[in-house]
């Protein structure tokens, strides 16, 4: 059994998408119409930068999720060979749960680059920068992390501060967890993380803190949306990322992405339930991220990435 598996942001780069367009009218033909969906030229930031506007929330999603696609165009519509047929489950990391929908077939392309360019201006809007903040832990378990977390809240209110949100936004793998919420949080969870256990805690380069309460605006603004989007049954089921569950049924994914915004992202959970569930094979597409963190949650799995025209051929020739 196979789970495709789409990444998410941070793995975005300049002249991503480049190669696959130049060489690929099916790639083309995605980089196109999510250009005219968005009425912007996404695909020329995405090649030719600056690497800041890129980066910004309302341009990585999209852009993310239109180089994965694109890299699947090649793979479906050039070398002949189908999600359908070739993948039982697929999932994604955060916006990469909308590139996996996109995939099967729930949303369309169009409505999946509007819905991702609305969602990253939400997801920014919902805090004003410099108020909050993520930080990876390295080196700690989820337990571990809620305990740092914790741990911080608790000496800003013994310190007779107020109580603010530090909590756990992303189970990546054993070895990572990343912590979202008010800067000052944490800031002290770094502080307090190599002495409660971790091996070292780093502060990440976003623009709003992701994946916590401080997210409830965006989650609003995503719950109108999605009340209007099209949603159709996904052609295999999708892990979704608040709860590791396989959902294929239109209402429950709507839900899904609506909790999704302000809830802990469950990669690691979700990929065990995949491997529980049959999975032997994860292929990612679009980015290199995911690949290895599915070889540490799982070892016995094979686990590959689809970047290049060349993986799709090695993919084709193996399968």
């Amino acid at each position: 059994m196979r789970a495709f598996i789409f990444p998410g942001q941070g793995s975005q780069a300049v002249g991503m998408g480049k190669v696959l367009n130049d060489a690929s009218p099916a790639a083309r033909a995605v980089f196109q119409e999510v250009d005219e969906a968005l009425g912007q030229h996404l695909f020329r930031l995405m090649t030719d930068g600056p690497a800041d506007e890129l980066t910004l929330t309302e341009n990585a999603q999209p852009a993310i999720m239109a180089n994965a696609l694109a890299t699947l165009a090649v793979l479906e519509r050039e070398a002949g060979v189908s999600l359908s047929d070739k993948a039982d489950y697929v999932a994604g990391h955060s916006l990469g749960e909308y590139s996996a929908l996109a995939a099967a077939k729930a949303f369309d392309l169009p409505t999946t680059a509007r819905l991702l360019k609305l969602r990253g201006r939400a997801m920014q809007a919902a805090v004003p920068v410099g108020e909050g903040a993520m930080a990876a832990l390295l080196g700690a378990d989820l337990d571990k992390a809620r305990t740092i977390a914790g741990a911080a809240v608790d000496a800003i209110l013994a310190e007779g501060g107020e109580e603010l949100v530090c909590t756990v936004a992303n189970d990546n793998d054993p070895s990572q967890v990343v912590i979202s919420g008010h800067r000052a949080a944490v800031e002290r969870a770094v502080a307090l993380a190599k002495e409660l256990g971790a091996k070292r805690a780093v502060l990440l380069p976003v623009s709003a803190p992701f994946h916590c309460p401080l997210m409830q605006p965006a989650a609003d603004v995503m719950d109108a949306a999605l009340a209007e989007a099209s949603i159709s049954a996904p052609l295999v089921p999708v892990f979704a990322n608040v709860d590791a569950v396989a959902i294929a049924d239109p209402g429950a994914i709507r839900v899904a992405l609506v909790q999704q915004v302000t809830g802990m992202v469950r990669w690691r959970e979700s990929v065990l339930a995949m491997a529980a569930a049959g999975v032997t094979q994860f292929v990612e597409f679009g980015g290199k991220v995911l690949t290895p963190m599915v070889k540490r949650i799982a070892p016995d799995v094979d686990a590959i990435s689809i970047v290049t025209m060349n993986d799709i051929e090695d993919f084709v020739g193996k399968s």
